[in-house]
């Protein structure tokens, strides 16, 4: 797996699956069903890191509930920190994309060094969280050059709550991987949120 992958799924698993543990004391939104995810790589062609398939089912993902996800890339350079993403939310309104701030580390955000934040999230010395663990896939900088792949695996999602800005509608998020030498890879994922009436 690529390690635009590895930042999508962790930045995913953090924004949508472990939201609940960061929005406690804020006005919260509760969804049942993410529509239409969709996504593609959106650097130049000859990139570093490069997405090669991401693919997750059913289609609406209930949550609670259960997904199927499985990928596979690769990165032609070694990774090692400082690992920047600038990431860009965007909310269709009107038929126009309206950029959401970035509030409270949540939206349109710049993380310096998405490697600090692997190592709080997966203290090190720990074992990686499974699925990861299981095979053999790495959750720490520096990270090999390489092909990767995440099989297809199941995976429980909780009830959820997320911040009230994020409402029911149509939802595009950019994310650029970097380096002090520039530009690594870059993802674009689109899909719907629809709260419960």
């Amino acid at each position: 797996m690529t390690r635009t992958v590895f930042f999508a799924l962790f930045a995913a698993n953090c924004f949508i699956l472990e939201s609940s543990c960061s929005f406690q004391s804020r006005d919260i939104q509760r969804f049942t069903k993410v529509l239409g995810f969709s996504w593609e790589n959106c650097g130049k062609q000859g990139d570093a890191a490069q997405m090669k398939t991401l693919k997750v089912s059913p289609d609406p993902i209930s949550i609670p509930g259960h997904l199927t996800a499985e990928a596979s890339g690769t990165t032609s350079v070694a990774l090692t920190s400082p690992l920047s993403v600038n990431v860009t939310l965007k909310r269709e309104v009107a038929g126009l994309w309206v950029k959401i701030p970035c509030i409270e580390e949540i939206g349109s955000c710049h993380y310096p060094n998405v490697c600090d934040l692997l190592d709080q999230l997966f203290p090190p010395g720990q074992d990686c969280p499974e699925p990861l663990h299981t095979y053999g896939l790495p959750c720490h900088c520096p990270f090999k050059a390489g092909d990767y792949a995440f099989p297809s695996s199941d995976i429980t999602i909780p009830d959820i709550e997320l911040p009230s800005f994020l409402t029911n509608g149509n939802y595009k998020v950019q994310g650029v991987l970097g380096s002090s030498d520039g530009e690594l890879g870059c993802l674009d994922i689109s899909f719907s949120l629809h709260s419960q009436n």
